[in-house]
C-alpha cells in the first residue's frame, strides 16, 4: 500500500511538472505573455526542487532504516502524521517492518538463551572454535573437565596437556578418539568427538568431551564380576568332584582298621583316582587357556595383503575337518587392499571366527560363509565374516566376549575373548551383529 501511494505521488508530481512546463511554453510562445510564462517557469523549477527534496527525504528515510537494522537499533520510530499521505504510509510500513524484525530478533535471542541453558546443563563438555583457533563457545562441563575458568583459544589446551592438545588439533571432523590426561592431580579419560559446521560468516569446529572414566570403571567392575562368576563356575566344576571323591576314598581306607582292602574298594579307588586325574587335567587345561588369554605377545605389525591373508586362511580351513561341505567365499575390494598387522595373530582371529561359523552351520543344509575385506566410509579397513546360521540369541549377546563363557557343548570359551584382545592390541575393534534365525556377522575394523 505504501509503495502504491508513493508511486502515485511521484506520478502526480511528474504530471504536474509536465503540465507546468506546457503552460509556461504556451504563455511564452503562443500568447506572448512573457511575464506569466516566467512566473509559471519559476513554479516549474520550484516543483522540481520539491520533487528532489521528496525523493531525497524518502531515500534518506529508507537508508536510515537499513542503517538502524544493521546496528540492531530496535528503538527507531518514524512519524506517521507528516501531512503527506504517501510519506505517512511509507513510515507506517517501515515501523511495521521494524517491529517484525524486533520480534524475530527477540525470538532468536530467546532460542539462543534456551540452547545456551541446555548446553550449560549437559554432562558432556563442548567447545566451539573457528579456523583461527578462537573459542567462540564453551560450556561449564568443558571448563570443569579441563580445569579452566575461561577458555578463549584452543592453544590453552597445550597448558593443560600436550597430548590432549595434539589429539584435538589432529582429530578429523566426524572422528572419535579416547584421550587420557592428568590435570590438577586428577586423571581423566575423555572420549573426544569432533564435528564441523558452517555459519554465514565462518567455518566452525565443535569438539565434545565425554568423561568415560567412571563409566569405564563401572563396566570394568561388571566385567570382573562376570569373569569371576565364570571362573568360579569352572573351578567348582573341577574341584567339587575331586573333593568329594577324595573324601570317599579316604573313608574307604580309614574304615579298614588295619585290614587289607577288598577288591571292590581297590577298584572303586582306582576309578575315583582316574576321575580325579581327569578333572585335575581339565583344571590344568583351563589354567593354560587362562595363561594364553593373559600372555598375548605384542603384535609385530607389517603391511599384510588381505587377499593373500584370506587365501591362506581358507587353505588352512579347507585342509581341516572344519571346512567339509560348507562353501566359503571371499572378496577383497580393492584387490591390493593392505593392513598394518601381525599376520599370524590376525590369521588366528579369522580362523576362530570362521570356526565359530562352521560350527553354527554344521547341522544346517544350505549353509554358506562369506568373508569380505573392504574400506569403510571412514576410510578404515574392515573385514566381515558372515554366515546364514541360526544367529546368536539376544540374551547371550552381552556375554559372548566374556572369557571362558560358552554356549557350546565343547569349547574353551576363549576364542572370541582372545580375538577381541588381539584386535584391541592392533588398535582395532571386533564387533558381532546377529539376526536370530537369519545370520551372524563378525566385523573386524583396523
Amino acid at each position: 500500500m505504501a509503495s502504491q501511494n508513493l508511486y502515485l505521488n511521484i506520478v502526480f508530481r511528474c504530471l504536474l511538472l509536465a503540465a507546468t512546463a506546457l503552460a509556461a511554453g504556451w504563455f511564452m510562445f503562443s500568447q506572448n505573455a512573457v511575464i506569466a510564462g516566467i512566473i509559471i517557469l519559476i513554479l516549474f523549477i520550484v516543483q522540481i526542487i520539491w520533487l528532489i527534496i521528496f525523493l531525497n527525504r524518502t531515500n534518506r528515510q529508507i537508508a536510515f532504516f537499513f542503517e538502524a537494522v544493521k546496528n540492531e537499533d530496535s528503538t527507531l520510530r518514524f512519524p506517521v502524521h507528516t501531512g503527506n499521505k504517501a510519506v505517512n504510509d511509507l513510515n507506517s510500513s517501515l515501523n511495521r517492518i521494524n517491529e517484525l524484525i524486533k520480534t524475530i530478533r527477540f525470538e532468536l535471542q530467546e532460542q539462543e538463551q534456551y540452547f545456551k541453558a541446555i548446553l550449560e546443563h549437559v554432562s558432556a563438555g563442548i567447545i566451539v572454535y573457528n579456523e583461527n583457533g578462537n573459542i567462540v563457545l564453551s560450556n561449564e562441563a568443558a571448563r570443569k573437565m579441563l580445569a579452566y575458568e575461561s577458555l578463549t583459544h584452543i592453544n590453552q589446551l597445550m597448558r593443560i596437556d600436550k597430548n590432549l592438545f595434539t589429539s584435538v588439533k589432529e582429530l578429523q571432523p566426524g572422528a572419535q578418539k579416547l584421550v587420557s590426561f592428568t590435570g590438577k592431580n586428577q586423571t581423566r579419560q575423555l572420549s573426544v568427538k569432533s564435528t564441523q559446521f558452517k555459519t554465514a560468516r565462518e567455518n566452525l569446529l565443535l569438539v565434545a568431551f565425554h568423561d568415560v572414566k567412571n563409566e569405564m570403571e563401572v563396566k570394568e567392575l561388571e566385567s570382573w564380576i562376570k569373569l569371576i562368576r565364570v571362573l568360579t563356575h569352572e573351578i567348582m566344576n573341577s574341584v567339587a568332584p575331586i573333593t568329594s571323591l577324595s573324601e570317599t576314598i579316604l573313608q574307604y581306607f580309614t574304615s579298614l582298621n588295619g585290614s587289607m582292602p577288598s577288591e571292590k574298594v581297590i577298584n572303586n579307588t582306582i576309578k575315583g583316582l582316574e576321575v580325579i586325574n581327569e578333572r585335575g587335567a581339565g583344571l590344568i587345561s583351563f589354567v593354560e587357556n587362562y595363561r594364553k588369554l593373559t600372555r598375548i605377545p605384542p603384535p609385530e605389525k607389517k603391511p599384510v595383503s588381505l587377499e593373500h591373508l584370506l587365501d591362506n586362511t581358507l587353505t588352512l580351513i579347507n585342509a581341516s575337518p572344519l571346512g567339509n561341505n560348507i562353501p566359503i567365499t571371499r572378496e577383497v575390494a580393492p584387490p591390493d587392499l593392505q593392513v598394518l598387522a601381525d599376520k599370524k595373530q590376525i590369521s588366528q582371529v579369522l580362523i576362530n571366527l570362521v570356526k565359530n561359523s562352521v560350527e553354527a552351520l554344521k547341522d544346517m543344509p544350505g549353509g554358506t560363509i562369506r568373508i569380505r575385506a573392504s574400506h569403510t566410509n571412514a576410510s578404515r579397513v574392515q573385514i566381515t565374516v558372515t554366515d546364514n546360521g541360526p544367529g546368536i540369541p539376544e540374551d547371550l549377546m552381552d556375554k559372548i566376549f566374556i572369557p571362558f563363557f560358552t554356549a557350546k557343548e565343547s569349547g574353551t570359551g576363549i576364542g572370541l575373548s582372545l580375538s577381541r584382545q588381539i584386535m584391541l592390541m592392533h588398535g582395532g575393534t571386533l564387533k558381532m551383529e546377529s539376526t536370530p534365525g537369519r545370520q551372524t556377522v563378525a566385523i573386524l575394523e583396523f
